[in-house]
């Protein structure tokens, strides 16, 4: 019995089908197939039911599962625990972050990177929330700090909650939201011309926080203009183009001169997380770099979430 096989096995159960695993893992259909007809000749039984779409795993496929994972799991852990006797982890990791959290939290773990890992060289990517979903899921990112919402493309992809924050509604002084007191309601801010976050065109906007918390309210945030920089919107919001709903961290790493941050009704409206994809091995480095991005104090002015590992 091979770890590869193992690794083409759980990737096929992850993704649930063979073409999304040799997506996942980087090797052609036909390997994965192999590789886990190789692993049923070994076993002697079948491991999924290829009749069912998405393919289903079989009761002693299930079984197999979970041990693969603790295997895995194992020889993760060993090589963690050589990284002593080499004097310490060595290598390169590229680390993707959203714009507020790359300006609020990421220049404190690169400093504790630096003095703690000095063998380790962090690459950061810095792109919007859909733009790192792509960016893990292809590969080309081995951890990511993003919100939540939108959820990951690939069920392979797994997470640790770092903190909450609250959703905030922007506007010029004089503007006749500044007569209500906080927090603002999201019938009176609803009334207003919008700007938020994202891309108008991409229909995976509608997932964010802010969007979800109009709806639940029974609006719909339909805003004249949208853009991934906190920047850019406290300049929409400063020259009156409409009032700014966001998250709290990028109202507070952007210039707000000439503009008031309101907190909108409502709990913490965004959840932020480190992700990766568990169908690809962590390297030593990788998984250091993840053990003091977990460790790192959450950013001033965000909330704990209850149980970061709940999820």
């Amino acid at each position: 019995m091979r770890l590869e096989w193992l690794v083409s096995f759980l990737a096929v159960v992850d993704t649930g089908s063979f073409v999304a695993a040799a997506e996942a893992t980087h090797r052609s259909q036909p390997r994965i197939s192999m590789h886990v007809a190789s692993l049923e000749r070994g076993v002697g039984i079948p491991l999924f039911n290829r009749r069912k779409r998405p393919v289903e795993l079989t009761e002693a496929g299930k079984a197999l599962a979970d041990h693969a994972r603790s295997i895995l799991r194992e020889v993760e852990a060993t090589e963690a625990a050589m990284t002593a006797w080499r004097g310490g982890a060595r290598g390169v990791v590229t680390l993707g972050c959203h714009p507020s959290a790359s300006a609020a939290f990421v220049p404190h773990v690169l400093r504790e990177a630096a003095r703690s890992s000095p063998d380790v060289r962090v690459v950061l990517v810095e792109r919007s929330t859909l733009e790192l979903d792509e960016a893990l899921t292809g590969g080309e990112l081995d951890l990511c700090i993003r919100p939540v919402k939108p959820r990951p493309s690939r069920v392979s992809i797994r997470r640790h909650l770092l903190w909450a924050e609250p959703l905030v509604a922007l506007h010029p002084p004089g503007h006749p939201l500044s007569e209500l007191p906080d927090p603002l309601p999201v019938a009176e801010v609803a009334a207003h011309p919008l700007l938020s976050i994202g891309r108008l065109d991409a229909p995976e906007t509608g997932e964010f926080e802010s969007y979800q918390r109009f709806r639940e309210c029974g609006y719909e945030l339909e805003p004249v203009q949208a853009t991934n920089q906190p920047q850019t919107l406290m300049s929409l919001v400063r020259h009156g183009l409409g009032v700014g709903v966001t998250n709290s961290l990028a109202a507070q790493v952007a210039d707000t001169t000439g503009v008031c941050v309101r907190r909108l009704e409502g709990g913490a409206g965004r959840r932020v997380a480190v992700h990766w994809d568990s169908s690809r091995m962590l390297t030593a480095a990788a998984r250091t770099l993840l053990q003091q991005i977990v460790q790192q104090p959450r950013p001033d002015g965000t909330e704990p979430v209850p149980d970061p590992r709940s999820e």
